[in-house]
């Protein structure tokens, strides 16, 4: 039967759709918020938000390769893109949390002088990175951030997964 297959489909774009939502949402409306990152657990890039030349999220916000809004563009020297610092970030203190014994790892951040960054666990192991202002609430965003990991956690489905890792595929 064909239909379920089709019904199938439209649950995956519709699980993709909330996910983009929530993304936007949490860029759009927590305040000092620049850009956010989702990345799988073998560190593939899942969603990013997108911007234009101009440093302005471009249209539809979360699609394709991620490119993050760093200040002044790309930070000096490095060619890593939020997507890729959140993986290594989370590679890096999951490895910590393992020497030390100290279990899974919740949250990190990591304070700097142009802004924040903070990476939060996903139920699944996936990854969620936010990159902020400097003076932004702190509070406000991790408390945005797991309301976020609460309802990303059930959608992100090895289907919705497979899916998001198809579209930002290269199409060569």
């Amino acid at each position: 039967m064909t239909s379920g297959t089709g019904t199938r489909q439209q649950a995956q774009s519709h699980g993709g759709r909330n996910l983009r939502w929530l993304l936007a949402k949490l860029v759009d409306e927590v305040p000092g918020v620049i850009s956010v990152a989702v990345v799988s657990t073998d560190g593939l890039p899942l969603l990013s938000s997108e911007t234009g030349q101009d440093g302005q999220p471009g249209p539809g916000g979360f699609t394709g390769p991620p490119t993050p809004r760093w200040p002044g563009g790309t930070p000096s020297g490095a060619a890593a893109d939020l997507a890729t610092v959140v993986s290594g970030l989370g590679s890096l203190t999951n490895g910590a949390a393992s020497l030390m014994d100290g279990g899974s790892v919740k949250q990190t951040m990591v304070a700097m002088e142009t802004g924040n960054l903070l990476v939060m666990a996903i139920s699944d192991g996936s990854l969620l990175g936010v990159y902020t202002e400097p003076d932004a609430d702190i509070s406000v965003v991790t408390y945005q951030m797991a309301l976020l990991v609460g309802r990303a956690g059930h959608l992100l489905t090895p289907e919705l997964r497979a899916e998001l890792r198809q579209a930002t595929s290269p199409m060569r």
